[in-house]
């Protein structure tokens, strides 16, 4: 039988972290959250439907519920509304969160993100519904769902309940719990491509300002390295949050584009290889995206250098990993070419994707 869990704002139940408080908003008591979280104690979701009302009179934050929070607090799902984005196609946004990362740079289009209007300053309801690996967001419309997640991607499959919000004062009343049944386990991946690179072998994570990214690694240095083999995730995605706890530099570019050539202290850098097996010698062309910068070395040469940050490119620049980012030629030679990628992270996703064609 599900069990229905009624939670006021001042309950016991909630753990306040950060900038969390009791309040009274619009003659109701609340709680009220701006860059702070309340956590549910005492229980578990696997399944099951969360109903809040929520107010935020910002006109720029970040909020929602985070569900399937594992017990360590490094990963969990997370799905969210901005307030200055409200009409836009990415209003609101899912992400997993994978090692303390948010991944939105790479989990991004339908299934992640949607366009909704959020109201300013007077109340309105969102309901989740998780259901195995899908869930549904409702905005003030409980007939059709804002959004629709058809594959949640943390692979945590119970874990805390909490309403986070990352900046942007929003209030909380209302807060109803229920749990169902639990539905099948039915993961909805989409295709790989052909010509996906999907077996690769990872290095440790390094301090990226240590590490010169326009050399390769020496074979004394790639031999000294304790590799970790991982594969690319439908539609070819390695994402490096999944295996190594990721950086929370403060960008100093992210307000001053003036500043995006500057060293950024905190950065990560992990190196990536794999090997392509050639019948012949021939040129193949390489579709390449990565967050948040790259060099790309073929058989100890380097051939490319990219960077791909949130707002390295233009001061708008959101950082979007796809395939499409950019494209290189590898002159293969015949037998065995080793690529390797140094990737390096700043915030938003650490990953990359490959697909070879000729």
């Amino acid at each position: 039988m599900g069990q229905t869990l009624n939670v006021p704002a001042d309950s016991p139940r909630w753990e306040l972290q950060g900038q969390a408080q009791v309040t009274e908003y619009q003659g109701r008591k609340c709680l009220l959250l701006d860059g702070g979280a309340a956590v549910l104690k005492d229980f578990e979701l696997r399944d099951g439907v969360i109903d809040v009302d929520v107010a935020t009179p910002a006109s720029r934050g970040f909020f929602g519920p985070q569900f399937r929070i594992s017990s360590d607090g490094a990963s969990a799902e997370w799905v969210y509304l901005r307030q200055h984005k409200s009409g836009a196609p990415d209003a609101m946004q899912y992400t997993p969160v994978l090692n303390t990362g948010l991944n939105w740079q790479i989990y991004n289009g339908p299934g992640f993100t949607g366009a909704v209007e959020i109201p300013k300053d007077v109340w309105f309801h969102l309901r989740l519904e998780v259901t195995g690996a899908q869930a549904r967001l409702y905005v003030k419309d409980m007939e059709q769902p804002a959004l629709v997640m058809n594959d949640l991607k943390s692979g945590v499959q119970k874990g805390q309940v909490a309403l986070a919000v990352l900046t942007g004062a929003t209030y909380f009343s209302n807060f109803e719990i229920r749990t169902v049944p639990d539905a099948p386990w039915e993961r909805h991946l989409p295709q790989m491509p052909p010509g996906t690179l999907i077996k690769w072998s990872l290095s440790p994570a390094y301090d990226a300002l240590a590490r010169n990214p326009e050399h390769p690694l020496t074979p004394g240095e790639s031999e000294a390295i304790r590799w970790q083999e991982v594969e690319a995730e439908a539609p070819g995605f390695v994402v490096i949050n999944r295996y190594r706890e990721s950086p929370h530099p403060k960008v100093s570019f992210a307000n001053d584009f003036s500043k995006r050539l500057e060293p950024q202290p905190g950065m990560k850098l992990v190196y990536a290889r794999t090997n392509i097996t050639s019948d012949r010698e021939q040129v193949k062309k390489l579709a390449l995206g990565y967050s948040d910068e790259v060099s790309v070395f073929l058989n100890g040469k380097l051939l490319y250098r990219g960077r791909s940050a949130q707002y390295f490119r233009d001061p708008g620049f959101l950082g979007i990993m796809n395939p499409e980012n950019d494209t290189l030629y590898l002159p293969l030679k015949k037998g065995s070419n080793e690529l390797l990628l140094a990737v390096s992270e700043l915030g938003g996703g650490w990953g990359f994707i490959c697909r070879l064609s000729d």
